[in-house]
């Protein structure tokens, strides 16, 4: 009677009841993959506990996020990751393979093995039946440590597809669809697992776009079964000894079940600033646009851009529109060469970009002034892109291509051209950008530091009375990029705390790091999915390094609430969310954490002379890393 999800939790279980879904559980972790806007803290952390090399099976560090090398920031910090790879046996992508969760899916992912990275997009793995899990770079090194990651025992979510997609209906649409459904928070705690007849129509790429952008629902992970279209895909990647039958068992039982006919599906999109702002595109079709990209972990694959170069075949762009293209990976490149599919999208007008994460990541192609911007990425937070009075649309590759044609937003159903692709049945094998594990004496390998690279601040024990001031207060849906936004300006200070702590929540209020440092530090009060977004743990860091104490808010984003306790801050629950109302920016507080058992917990509003009962969503080993000052000195306890 198990479900996919079961069978693997069961065979990787280490500590807790799987049977008890209030209860925390410890799992072994297979693999690890970190890319290079986290992994730099990720191995700095990983040398802090002084242990000589990887216990995982296999762990790879990726560089895909910011290559551009404007100064010597980005390129020292490569370097340490190549020596970090080297010293502590890793596998090492180099900068220019590939985006990291579309090469791990060809060339390392394993049907039912577990997957722990620093990018909450990890769960594209889920694509060909891996679990596979977004975390924070602290428990991803852990992990590596070979200790066993910890989470809630997820409620199991089946979303159950029948039909086939019609044309010009993508993998995107189907997500899109989710979205519409729970929304993005729908899915805390929970495992969405594909099951259904429709599952056998849907190929690889298309299973990883919907379980990529699956992170978008607050999701732990999505799945799907390995089945005989996985084996064929593996094959074809020359890894058919990777592959195993993986499926739920006909009596499988869900918390819930979620229907979604494949062949009654419409193009969809998301308007900004969510991606749960989703609409049909015939409802809106027709808004002018000044920018089309076309790329990212969920839309970059070899199926999406053939498909997108059937479109622009022999076709013109708009002369208004600028098309940027930003395949996934140097196989995805190589096939588009041998095709000649690459000489259409050049034709067409469309600028080929490096196969990065790119401008999904606000790396360049900030659109113009009040932009309107359609892009296939997962996410369209507000200044994200760099420009913060642009609109972001996120959509299907094939309304992004037909839209670029036409210099508007149009329902691809709508094209009158000629559609049609083949799939390669064997991928073109070509892994020389992959540097495999040292066979060196790791002792003699020395770390890569370059100035840019600082120590990490120290991790002090808890107090067990917060004291300060209310800093700044939230709304709902506050984002990672929010509170430590990224881009081309941002992203080559990762490994520098201080320095990139003058710009936490510089979105909404630029003055923010100044005050926290003048006041000593203090608290922030937050609404509803607090942190939802990106799994940097620069969003918990850098706020500690300021003095953050505590966040209050409603409720929190799963990974969000990991990192803040990884990093010593506590995270805390109203217990009537009215109570939001009743403290404002500048009040004097207290927090009792009365002996440490975080019971009947109240602010004491010494400004406004009342009080708010307080509640949290913590494990018992949450509030132990939180007494020893974060996870780093808690994992220290415990060894030595």
């Amino acid at each position: 009677m198990q479900n996919i999800t079961e069978k693997i939790l069961k065979d990787h279980l280490v500590e807790g009841d799987l049977n008890n879904n209030r209860t925390t559980i410890g799992i072994k972790i297979d693999q690890t993959i970190t890319q290079d806007a986290t992994g730099t803290m990720a191995y700095l952390e990983f040398e802090a506990m002084e242990i000589p090399s990887i216990k995982t099976d296999l762990s790879v560090s990726y560089i895909d996020h910011n290559t551009l090398q404007t100064d010597f920031r980005n390129m020292d910090d490569h370097k340490f990751l190549q020596s970090a790879a080297e010293k502590y046996g890793l596998y090492f992508s180099r900068p220019g393979n590939g985006i990291c969760h579309q090469i791990h899916l060809e060339r390392f992912a394993k049907p039912g093995k577990t997957l722990l990275g620093s990018d909450s997009h990890t769960p594209t793995g889920g694509g060909v039946g891996m679990f596979a899990i977004g975390a924070g770079g602290l428990d991803v090194a852990v992990a590596m440590a070979g200790e066993p990651f910890y989470l809630k025992v997820p409620d199991v979510i089946n979303i159950y597809l029948t039909g086939k997609l019609r044309l010009m209906v993508s993998a995107k649409d189907v997500i899109l669809e989710v979205l519409r459904r729970i929304g993005v928070k729908g899915g805390l705690n929970k495992v969405l697992e594909y099951s259904g007849p429709g599952v056998k129509t849907l190929s690889i790429p298309e299973r990883g776009t919907i379980t990529n952008m699956g992170a978008e629902t607050g999701a732990t992970t999505s799945i799907f079964p390995s089945d005989e279209i996985t084996k064929q895909f593996l094959e074809a990647q020359d890894r058919g000894n990777d592959w195993k039958l993986l499926e739920p068992d006909n009596d499988a039982r869900y918390k819930k079940k979620i229907e979604i006919n494949l062949s009654e599906l419409e193009p969809l999109v998301a308007l900004p600033h969510s991606p749960g702002n989703i609409r049909k595109v015939k409802e809106i079709e027709g808004l002018p646009i000044q920018q089309v990209c076309i790329g990212s972990c969920t839309n970059s694959s070899l199926r999406d851009l053939k498909s997108v170069a059937s479109i622009l075949r022999g076709n013109k762009i708009d002369n208004k529109i600028s098309l940027t293209i930003s395949p996934g990976s140097r196989q995805v490149v190589e096939h588009l060469i041998e095709s000649k599919e690459m000489t259409d999208l050049i034709k067409s007008g469309a600028r080929v970009l490096e196969n990065t994460c790119g401008p999904c990541i606000g790396m360049g192609q900030a659109p113009s002034s009040k932009a309107i911007s359609l892009r296939t990425f997962n996410r369209n937070f507000l200044g994200r892109t760099g420009t913060k009075d642009a609109e972001i649309y996120l959509v299907s590759p094939e309304t992004a291509a037909i839209s670029a044609l036409n210099g508007k937003l149009t329902d691809p159903r709508s094209f009158k051209g000629k559609f049609e692709f083949n799939m390669p049945k064997k991928f073109i094998i070509n892994d020389n950008m992959i540097i495999p594990p040292s066979k060196e004496d790791n002792k003699k390998i020395e770390l890569i530091r370059g100035p840019n690279i600082k120590p990490l601040p120290p991790f002090l024990p808890l107090y067990e009375i917060l004291k300060g001031e209310v800093l700044l207060k939230v709304g709902d849906n506050i984002t990672t990029d929010h509170i430590m936004p990224a881009g081309a300006k941002i992203l080559p200070l990762r490994s520098n705390i201080p320095a990139i702590s003058e710009y936490v929540f510089s979105v909404i209020d630029p003055e923010f790091p100044k005050r926290a440092l003048e006041k000593k530090g203090g608290f922030v009060i937050g609404g509803d999915d607090y942190g939802q977004g990106s799994s940097r743990e620069h969003a918990a860091i850098a706020p500690k390094y300021l003095g953050v104490k505590a966040i209050i808010a409603k409720s929190f984003a799963r990974i969000h609430l990991d990192n803040l306790v990884n990093f010593g801050i506590v995270p805390l629950i109203f217990k009537d969310p009215q109570d939001y109302k009743l403290i404002e920016v500048g009040d004097n507080i207290e927090i009792e954490l009365n002996d440490f058992t975080f019971e009947n917990i109240k602010i004491k509003n010494i400004t406004k002379n009342n009080s708010i009962s307080l509640i949290h969503s913590m494990s018992e080993r949450h509030i132990d890393i939180l007494k020893a000052g974060g996870k780093l000195p808690y994992i220290k306890n415990k060894q030595f």
